[in-house]
This record gives C-alpha cells, sequence and structure tokens, in this order.
C-alpha cells in the first residue's frame, strides 16, 4: 500500500516520465562506464572520471532542444571539456594556483552566458570538470587516464541520449510563434471583415480575438524557460525576439482596429484590403519558421502598402474637407502594416534568410549584416555594466567558488571538492534563494550522512557497493529529484557513499568528511550570497527597466519635435533604448528563476517592458512615411502634439518611478479611438494641406497607441476592451 502511495505520488510529480527517462539513461551509461573502467581496465582514475563525467553531462547540466541536438552539444563541448581538466590538473600543483585558476574560470564560464544563455545550462558541469581535477594529488601524467574516462562517458551519454527512451521532442519558441501567427492572421481577417461589414460574424469574431491573445500571450521571454527563450546575441535569436514584440502589437492594433469599425458597411475600402494583405503575409512569415519552408515574400505586402498609401490622402468629406474618421482608420491600418512587415523581415532573419525589405528599418535589423562573433562582442561589452545582472552573478559564484577552493586546500580535505561542490548547490542569484538552498542541503547531508554511516560500519565487502551502484544512481537521480531537495540531498550523500567504498574505502570517516566538507561550503555559499549583491536580479531589473522606460519616454518626445522640424531625427536616442533593451532582457529572464519578495509590490513585467518595444520600431515605421519637420509651420498641431507627447512622457516616467521604487504612477493617458480624434483634430483643420492633416492624423494614431500599452499595465475603467 505504501509503495503503491509512492508510486503514485512520484508519476504526478513526472506525468511526461521525462525524469525518470533522464535517471534511467544516466544510470545505464554511468553503471557501463564505472564498470567497465573499475573493473574491467582496473583503473580508479579512468573510473572516477568516467563516473563523474557521466554525473557532471548527465545530472548538472541542463541542455535545451530535441535529443539529437542535446547529443550534438555533448559531443561539441568535448573540447572545452578537456581543456578545463588539462588545465585543472595542472594547477593542482598548488592551493593558491587553483585557486586563481577558480577564480577566472568560474568567472568565464558563468559569464559566457551573456552572449548565448543556453551556455548556462553547461556552466556547472563545465565547473566541475575543473574542480574534480583541481584538487591533489598532484597527478599531470594521469591526464590521459582523465581525458579518456570523460570522453568515454560523454560520447556514451551522448549516444544513449538519442537511442535509449528519448524524450519527446519540446515545443519550440518558433512553434510558438507560427502558431501565433496563424490565429493572429485570423483575426485580421475578421478585422477587415469588421471594416466593410461590421455587423457580419460577430461571435465568431469574438472567439478568433481571445484564441489569438492566448495564443500571443506565451510569447512573453519570461514565460519561457531559459532553454527555449530566444535571448542569445546571434542574428535569429534577435529577430524572434523583435518578430514576437512586432507580433504582440500586430494584434493591438488590429484589435483598435475592429473597435474603431465605421457603423455602416463602407464597400471597397482600402484599410480593409490592406488588412487582408497583412494577413496572408503574417501568416507566410509564421509557416516560414518551419524547417524547410521557404522565407516569406514581402512583395504583395508592400505592394498593398503602396496603393493604400497612394489612396490615403485622397479621402475626401462633406465641403471638400478631409474625411478624418477615415483617415484614422487608414493611419491605423497602415501603423499595423508596418508592424506585419517588421514581424516579417524579423521571421526572414530568423530562417537564415536575408533581410529583404530591411533598408526601411536600417538600425532594427542593422545587426543582421554583422558576423556573430561581432554581435556576441556587443553582447559582452552591454553586461560590462554596473547594473548586470549577469556580471554580479558570474562575480558572485566565481569569487564564492575560489574561497571555498582556498578554504579546502589550507585545510587539507581529503574530499575538498565537496566543499566546492556544496557551493555551488547552495549558492543562488539572490540571499533569499540561498537561504531557502541552504535548509535542505544540511539537512539532506545529515540524514544521509547518518544512513552511510550505518551502511558503512555493517557492511565491508566491496562486492556489495558494486551491486547496489545501479540501484543508488536511480534513486539518486531519480526519486530524489521528484521527491524534493532535502531526499535528492540525501541519496546523493549515499551514492557518493556507495562509490567510494569501491575506489578508496575509508569506513564511517567517509561520511564524516562529507558532513563537515558539505557544511563548510554552505557556510561560504551563504556569505557569498548575502555578501555580494543579496537582492539578485531583483533589484537590477527593477533599475535597468527603469532606465529602459525613461529612454523610450525621451525617444517619443524627440520623436514627435522631429516631425515638428525643431530636432534632428532621434537616432542617438533610439539606439540609447535598444542598448538598455539588452540589460533588461537579462535581468527579466533570471527575475523569473529567483523567489520573489511577496511584501514588495508586484510588476507585470510583461505589460511594463512592452510598453518600451513599441517605441523603437514604432518611431523608425513613423518617420519612414512621416519625415522629420513635415509639420513644421502648424502651431496648433505642435501645441496638440507636444500636450500628448508631454503626457506619455510623464507617464512613462512615473512608471520608471513605480518599478524602481514601488510607488504608485501617476495618471495615464486614456486610449483614444477614432471618434476621439476626430473631435481632437477637426478645430486644427481650416485651410491646411489634405496631406499635413494625414501627418497629423499618422502622428496623433501612434502616440494614441503608445497609449494604449500603457493603459494595458493599468486598466481604466471601461477599457476592458484593450485590456
Amino acid at each position: 500500500m505504501l509503495a503503491t502511495s509512492l508510486l503514485g505520488r512520484l508519476r504526478r510529480r513526472d506525468p511526461g516520465d521525462a525524469v525518470l527517462r533522464r535517471a534511467v539513461r544516466l544510470t545505464l551509461v554511468a553503471s557501463v562506464v564505472f564498470y567497465a573502467c573499475r573493473y574491467g581496465a582496473g583503473s580508479q582514475v579512468l573510473a572516477t572520471y568516467g563516473l563523474f563525467g557521466t554525473i557532471a553531462a548527465g545530472s548538472f547540466a541542463q541542455l535545451p532542444g530535441p535529443a539529437p541536438q542535446r547529443a550534438r552539444i555533448l559531443v561539441t563541448a568535448l573540447p572545452a571539456v578537456w581543456a578545463l581538466i588539462a588545465a585543472g590538473t595542472l594547477l593542482a600543483w598548488s592551493t593558491w594556483a587553483a585557486a586563481g585558476g577558480m577564480l577566472v574560470i568560474g568567472f568565464v564560464v558563468s559569464f559566457a552566458g551573456v552572449g548565448n544563455p543556453r551556455l548556462v545550462g553547461l556552466a556547472s558541469a563545465f565547473q566541475l570538470f575543473y574542480i574534480l581535477a583541481s584538487f591533489p594529488p598532484y597527478q599531470p601524467d594521469t591526464l590521459p587516464q582523465r581525458l579518456g574516462g570523460v570522453t568515454l562517458a560523454v560520447v556514451l551519454l551522448a549516444a544513449a541520449e538519442v537511442l535509449l527512451w528519448p524524450d519527446p521532442v519540446p515545443v519550440t519558441f518558433r512553434q510558438l510563434l507560427t502558431r501565433a501567427a496563424d490565429a493572429v492572421g485570423g483575426f485580421l481577417d475578421d478585422a477587415a471583415d469588421a471594416l466593410t461589414d461590421p455587423r457580419a460574424g460577430h461571435g465568431g469574431r469574438d472567439s478568433r480575438r481571445a484564441q489569438a491573445y492566448d495564443l500571443v500571450a506565451p510569447l512573453g521571454l519570461g514565460r519561457n524557460p531559459p532553454e527555449r527563450a530566444p535571448t542569445a546575441a546571434g542574428a535569429q535569436d534577435r529577430a524572434l525576439r523583435i518578430s514576437a514584440a512586432a507580433l504582440r502589437e500586430v494584434l493591438a492594433e488590429a484589435d483598435r482596429l475592429a473597435g474603431d469599425a465605421p457603423p455602416e458597411p463602407i464597400p471597397d475600402l482600402a484599410a480593409a484590403r490592406l488588412l487582408r494583405a497583412c494577413a496572408d503575409t503574417t501568416r507566410a512569415a509564421g509557416r516560414s519558421l518551419s524547417p524547410g519552408v521557404p522565407p516569406v515574400d514581402l512583395g504583395s505586402l508592400d505592394a498593398a502598402i503602396r496603393t493604400a498609401e497612394a489612396a490615403y490622402p485622397a479621402g475626401r468629406g462633406g465641403a471638400d474637407a478631409p474625411d478624418v474618421p477615415r483617415m484614422c482608420r487608414d493611419a491605423t491600418a497602415l501603423a499595423l502594416a508596418d508592424q506585419v512587415r517588421v514581424f516579417a523581415v524579423g521571421a526572414r532573419v530568423a530562417a537564415g534568410a536575408r533581410p529583404a525589405g530591411g533598408a526601411a528599418y536600417p538600425r532594427l535589423f542593422g545587426y543582421a549584416r554583422h558576423s556573430p562573433w561581432t554581435l556576441y562582442w556587443w553582447q559582452f561589452r552591454s553586461h560590462l555594466a554596473p547594473r548586470s545582472a549577469h556580471l554580479h552573478s558570474a562575480l558572485r559564484l566565481a569569487v564564492a567558488l575560489s574561497v571555498a577552493r582556498v578554504a579546502a586546500g589550507v585545510l587539507q580535505l581529503n574530499h575538498g571538492f565537496w566543499v566546492l561542490l556544496a557551493t555551488l548547490t547552495v549558492l543562488r542569484t539572490s540571499a533569499a534563494d540561498t537561504r531557502t538552498a541552504l535548509r535542505p542541503a544540511v539537512l539532506g547531508t545529515i540524514a544521509g550522512v547518518v544512513v552511510s554511516g550505518l551502511l558503512v560500519l555493517l557492511i565491508q565487502e566491496p562486492i556489495v557497493y558494486a551491486v547496489v551502484l545501479p540501484v543508488t544512481l536511480l534513486l539518486a537521480f531519480g526519486v530524489g529529484r521528484l521527491l524534493g531537495p532535502v531526499w535528492q540531498q540525501a541519496l546523493f550523500t549515499l551514492l557518493l557513499t556507495v562509490v567510494f567504498s569501491q575506489l578508496s574505502p575509508e569506513g564511517w570517516r567517509l561520511a564524516e568528511a562529507r558532513l563537515v566538507d558539505v557544511g563548510l561550503g554552505a557556510v561560504i555559499g551563504v556569505l557569498a550570497g548575502v555578501a555580494m549583491w543579496p537582492r539578485g536580479a531583483s533589484h537590477d531589473l527593477r533599475h535597468n527597466a527603469a532606465r529602459y522606460l525613461t529612454a523610450s519616454g525621451d525617444a517619443v518626445a524627440q520623436t514627435v519635435e522631429a516631425v515638428l522640424g525643431d530636432a534632428p531625427p532621434p537616432e542617438d536616442d533610439l539606439d540609447r533604448v535598444r542598448r538598455r533593451m539588452v540589460l533588461v532582457d537579462s535581468s527579466y529572464c533570471q527575475y523569473h528563476s529567483e523567489r520573489h519578495d511577496p511584501r514588495r509590490r508586484r510588476v507585470d513585467w510583461d505589460a511594463a517592458l512592452g510598453a518600451g518595444q513599441h517605441v523603437v520600431p514604432g518611431a523608425e515605421s513613423l518617420l519612414r512615411r512621416n519625415p522629420p519637420g513635415c509639420l513644421a509651420g502648424w502651431p496648433a498641431a505642435a501645441v496638440l502634439l507636444r500636450d500628448a507627447a508631454g503626457q506619455l512622457r510623464s507617464a512613462y516616467d512615473d512608471l520608471a518611478g513605480e518599478v524602481a521604487h514601488g510607488r504608485a504612477s501617476g495618471p495615464v493617458p486614456a486610449p483614444a479611438d477614432c471618434v476621439d480624434e476626430v473631435d481632437r483634430v477637426r478645430p486644427l483643420l481650416g485651410t491646411v494641406d489634405t496631406a499635413a492633416v494625414r501627418h497629423l492624423v499618422e502622428v496623433d494614431r501612434w502616440l494614441a497607441g503608445l497609449a494604449d500599452s500603457l493603459n494595458r499595465i493599468h486598466p481604466r475603467a471601461g477599457s476592458e476592451r484593450r485590456s
């Protein structure tokens, strides 16, 4: 009965059997490697490095993607593993040399994740390879055996990933983007129908709108695990981030346009024709992200945009007055088309094609012209900043591991690498998480030491430990992982006892050494976590997001001044927003892996950061069709736009203050629909040229869209349609 209950509990915690599959693969590979090296080849060095190589690569490494991709990563990483083991072996002659190497390698391995956060999954494994080799005895002549044992382990583990009970292929970010694009394309068709016949298909339109929002929501970076989120510095990941942000804006603009539909049918509306072209391009761009599908062609979309732009200024109302309601809808449709074009160009870059049509966004997609190494260097340089969460984490971990290596060497601990292993296990990116990890590490080690001590006192025959090795491996990496950290630490301690009873039997003193080493490593980890940037990524995220939002507000104001002819194009301001976005993305991803203070005012980070993501591509698209100075010499328009831009800038500053200090933000400008904007613009018309009215409407609609994005963070009463 108890066994049945425990089995049911384990199955509920591992519904897809992912943990069990991984534990079985690791157990089989580790057992084969250990038995072959220890009893077949008769080499303790081969057995030690083969077993710990399997554990490091199979348990501590968190690899992304399907089984073939994980296997390829393991094999590709072998040269780096050899270099780390060689460095540790050669530096083991001195405690201070090994500690210095630990400081450098600990920082480099951890900080390498800023260029590709998926490398973070390999960081702990890489550090373990150096840690194991950097302890006495100093035996450089055993380096070939060390490398041979690790190579055998990694190659067999890579083969097992593909051949032994492989995991189901996970859903990729590209697939999420493809599904969302298909749903948004369907809603764009509905929005086009709403413009030509507002009373047709209303019920189905609401369900498709809800489906589009449901499928776009998972595209937020924080809603994806680090191994799946496109946060690397390479061109394809950058393009995926831009495409996801653009698709969110397409959906918001389509929702706004559907809400501004005319009360009566309008046949042959240019905005409706443009929306249908946008729907086709959105679906095609989404499908192009799948393997084997050719890149999306922008020809039909560009032709539709040119047709809509040509028809745009011709809309006239009674008494030869501009038809401002139609201009509002056409301006929104063109803004939507610009975002679809950004999405399509981003999809081309993400698919590995040339950014055809990217000349319209020379800065947004300028990175596609540079080599991967240049892009990685830019990412590293951006994170060499006082407020970089990655820099803090890398320095904290490197210092803690180096101190632990010095302590283990000075105290001449026989199994000193357990000290560093405990430090690596306990230390987290925030003091709160470090304290949380401390309790199970200590309690689990104590429980494991007690059981291990009794075991070695009762059983002295090595053959018994050889027989139960596969069982303890399966318990440590399968059952322990499912039952929780205390069980995992206790069973891992038991596993170490079983292993070292076959390598170098020490009796009950082995359990005593394990307890002392883990206690020392835990203390060092806690001290480092409390002393060095204890607030983790949460504090950095708030500061970086505040600077990002402030820069976004400045860019909005400068863009308005540019179209009024009172300032140059805001290129420097937009570049500043892009640079600060890099640090925000990094802090945001790390933030989601930490515990958060429940007493601190919570922020809707997806909405808050989305308020800035509309600024850069929106400003570039706006200035392409409304060049600097297009509204110069129209004082009334200048007053209206400066007032709207000033309110937006204040709202961005208030939001920055809210996320940085937790204080309530000020009033957010109400998002205006087309009817509201007609009332605002009509008194300014007079005898001005229709083209000037068009420019005014476009700039005003862009500002209204930004106000709408801010309103999603603090929805007003009655604005549920856009919330």
